[in-house]
């Protein structure tokens, strides 16, 4: 039956499950010692893979474990235990390393599949809160995850325990990616489905439009052909090109318009047979296609531009970017 409760009773509850939870954190720090390096030791120098289990709640924390290693540097997998003893446990080889995450240590089914685990040959590392536990005593190194009490009111679901053995699973992750030399653009390489990849692993080559597809005029066209020539471009901008194809100048929407505003500067010529060579800006910014595509927005956001022109080494037109090009390419 349901008793009634304070309008403050949640939120006093969520107030010191949070502070039960942080005090467990806290509680790890002076527990990172040797046996901690010496498990940072032990996966770095295995020439197999971390394999992780746990049951229940502890299953799903070993599962996160997994896979935050597999995508800093450490390949990693997952095994449920009731699995691995019906055939799962032919992953694992004597070259590996085997995670085993229990609060108690003496969870049935990760305590069933350790004989065989050991009879592969695989290092055994516990992440247990009992020290005195089987599989603290059956493994190679453990790690004490142990808490004071569950956030739980009753002091019975695993909360507290198992925010411990998250953290300290993410703590082990961090020390292996250092070690490893795991940088940003391995981190892109595992991720090329996300924002980071894409910033990191996309050049200008891969979003820009190819030269055919980049209005271009010669120095003596007229205004009104650069006009033109914008207007069927689609790329808010011409770009003006000697016969080597090689770059003299670039015109674009906006310089159009402060042509228009200054159109009195030219007295009484006519201003659309002006040739465009007198209207462009020359030297125009410019970035090399194997650059990333990144480098190229910040480039139009430092200048104030919303084109990029792309060119080889001969400094050739090849390319050209817009801001629509990057935000379709989702680099920005």
């Amino acid at each position: 039956m349901n008793m009634p409760s304070s309008p403050s009773r949640p939120i006093e509850l969520a107030i010191r499950a949070l502070a039960i939870e942080a005090e467990a954190i806290q509680a790890l720090i002076s527990r990172i010692d040797a046996r901690f390096a010496e498990a940072v030791e032990l996966i770095l120098q295995s020439k197999g893979r971390v394999i992780i289990s746990g049951m229940g709640k502890s299953g799903h924390i070993a599962r996160k474990i997994a896979a935050t290693l597999s995508s800093t540097g450490t390949p990693a997998y997952f095994v449920h235990p009731g699995e691995a003893s019906h055939g799962d446990l032919g992953m694992v080889q004597s070259v590996d390393v085997f995670l085993a995450l229990s609060n108690s240590g003496e969870t049935e089914e990760i305590l069933r599949i350790l004989p065989a685990v050991r009879r592969q040959g695989a290092k055994l590392i516990a992440m247990t809160g009992n020290s005195a536990s089987t599989l603290a005593r059956e493994a190679d190194i453990q790690l004490d995850v142990s808490v004071a009490q569950e956030a739980c009111p009753l002091n019975l679901a695993p909360t507290a325990s198992t925010t411990a053995a998250l953290a300290l699973g993410d703590a082990l992750a961090v020390a292996l990616l250092d070690a490893r030399g795991f940088k940003t653009e391995d981190f892109a390489l595992s991720h090329p489905g996300g924002s980071l990849g894409r910033r990191l692993l996309t050049h200008v080559e891969d979003v820009m439009r190819k030269a055919e597809q980049v209005p271009t005029v010669r120095p003596d066209a007229t205004l009104s052909e650069a006009i033109l020539t914008i207007s069927r471009g689609g790329l808010g901008m011409t770009a003006i090109t000697d016969p080597e194809n090689k770059i003299l100048g670039i015109f674009t929407d906006g310089d159009l318009r402060r042509a228009l505003e200054n159109r009195k500067t030219h007295g009484n010529e006519d201003f659309l047979a002006l040739p465009i060579k007198r209207l462009m800006r020359p030297e125009p910014y410019r970035i090399a296609p194997n650059r990333l595509a990144v480098e190229a927005v910040e480039i139009m956001e430092r200048r104030r531009i919303n084109q990029l022109l792309v060119v080889d080494a001969a400094d050739r037109l090849i390319g050209a970017l817009n801001m629509h090009d990057l935000f379709a390419a989702r680099v920005i």
